[in-house]
C-alpha cells in the first residue's frame, strides 16, 4: 500500500510540476479549463478513483506549492491495509506538518477514510498545523466529524463532497 500511496503522490507532484512549467504559455493563451471530474460510481476500479482524487486535490491546492500528502484507501482494502495507512497518517500528524502543505484524505469508502482522518488527528497537538490545508473528499454525512477532529490542530479544513 505504501507503493500505491507513493505513486499517487508522485503523479500528483508531476501534475503540479507540469502546471508550473506551463505558466508562461498560459499568460499568452488562456485555454478553457477542463471541467471537474465526477466521482466514479460505487464499485468502480481504483484507477478511476485515483484519477478523480488527483483532479480534486489539484483543484483545491490554492496557494499550496508543495506536493500534497494524500491518504487514499481502496474500496476493497483489508484491515491490514487500513491499519498500515492509519499508522502512517497517525505518525505524520503526531510529528506535525509545516505551514504551506496540504494533507488530503479520500476514498470510495467515505466512512472508513473519515475514521482514519479522525483517528490520525487525535495525535495532533493543538494549533500546530497553522498554514496547513486539510482536504477531505467524501460524503456530506462524514464532513462534520472530520472537521471537528481537524480544527483543534489549527489547520484549514476543506471539504469536497464526492459526487
Amino acid at each position: 500500500m505504501k507503493t500505491v500511496t507513493r505513486l499517487f503522490a508522485l503523479s500528483t507532484l508531476a501534475l503540479a510540476l507540469a502546471a508550473c512549467g506551463k505558466k508562461e504559455e498560459a499568460a499568452t493563451a488562456q485555454p478553457a479549463e477542463a471541467a471537474p471530474l465526477s466521482a466514479p460510481a460505487a464499485g468502480s476500479d481504483d484507477a478511476a478513483w485515483k484519477k478523480y482524487l488527483t483532479d480534486v486535490v489539484t483543484r483545491n491546492m490554492g496557494d499550496i506549492t508543495n506536493a500534497p500528502f494524500v491518504y487514499y484507501l481502496a474500496s476493497n482494502a483489508d484491515q491490514g491495509s487500513y491499519d498500515r495507512q492509519l499508522e502512517q497518517a497517525s505518525n505524520a500528524m503526531a510529528r506535525g506538518v509545516t505551514s504551506g502543505n496540504m494533507i488530503a484524505f479520500g476514498s470510495p469508502d467515505s466512512a472508513r477514510i473519515a475514521d482514519m482522518a479522525v483517528a490520525s488527528f487525535a495525535k495532533a497537538e493543538p494549533n500546530t498545523f497553522k498554514g496547513v490545508r486539510v482536504l477531505f473528499v467524501g460524503a456530506a454525512a462524514d464532513q462534520e466529524r472530520v472537521k471537528a477532529a481537524v480544527e483543534p490542530s489549527g489547520a484549514t479544513f476543506v471539504f469536497v463532497e464526492a459526487k
